[in-house]
């Protein structure tokens, strides 16, 4: 890694818990990162959100520089890492002169409005264990196709973060989900075998919640 001429240029290394940017703070620089993990969080009302953890080859904190509004989220690292460090001009250069870059922003945009609009979706439900099980659903629906069905690369400790939710409340959600045989724990992840089953549970969730009390 410290032979990459891009690397010698732009990279720095930070150790595990180093804060990049804090939501709300101006923000001139961006990250790419090149080695190590990290965790994008937002506050949503007095929960702590795990927003995304981002691995080698992704990049964060290019909005700020794009659009010259506060940083809409804090980036942490989740541990040690090597990172490109751009400042606002050097980028610029950057996307004017490569298409193969600019068109790999405009990708990465796009399918971050598409979670932003999951994320939405997930919060306007009212009870915990929907926004659990329309979580998985809908990550299970990205995630890659294995034997036993679909591969979240998540552990289960980190889904009340991830969610919004208490870490019990994730807990009791899971325990359905396992009894059920609607997911199952892996060493490396979490694997949602019908993902159709999945959604229809959900359906069963939302109407409960609904018309519960009818009942």
């Amino acid at each position: 890694m410290a032979d990459d001429p891009m690397f010698q240029r732009f990279g720095r290394a930070f150790p595990r818990g180093a804060v990049l940017f804090r939501e709300g703070e101006p923000g001139q620089e961006m990250f790419v990162v090149h080695q190590g993990r990290v965790a994008i969080t937002k506050n949503v009302g007095e929960v702590e959100k795990l927003l995304s953890t981002l691995g080698p080859g992704e990049f964060l904190g290019e909005m700020a520089i794009l659009n010259n509004r506060p940083r809409s989220a804090t980036a942490t690292c989740a541990e040690d890492c090597e990172l490109l460090v751009i400042d606002a001009k050097t980028f610029e250069a950057m996307i004017r002169s490569s298409a193969e870059i600019a068109v790999r922003l405009i990708k990465k945009l796009s399918d971050r409005l598409a979670e932003a609009n999951e994320q939405i979706e997930n919060l306007l439900l009212t009870d915990a264990a929907s926004r659990v099980v329309h979580y998985l659903a809908t990550a299970a629906e990205r995630a890659p196709r294995t034997a036993a069905g679909q591969k979240i690369d998540m552990r289960p400790r980190e889904l009340a973060a991830r969610v919004g939710v208490r870490p019990e409340q994730a807990d009791e959600a899971l325990m359905k989900l396992l009894k059920a045989k609607l997911l199952s724990v892996h060493p490396d992840g979490l694997v949602i075998p019908d993902v159709a089953k999945l959604r229809h549970f959900l359906e069963f969730l939302q109407m409960k919640a609904q018309f519960g009390d009818l009942a």
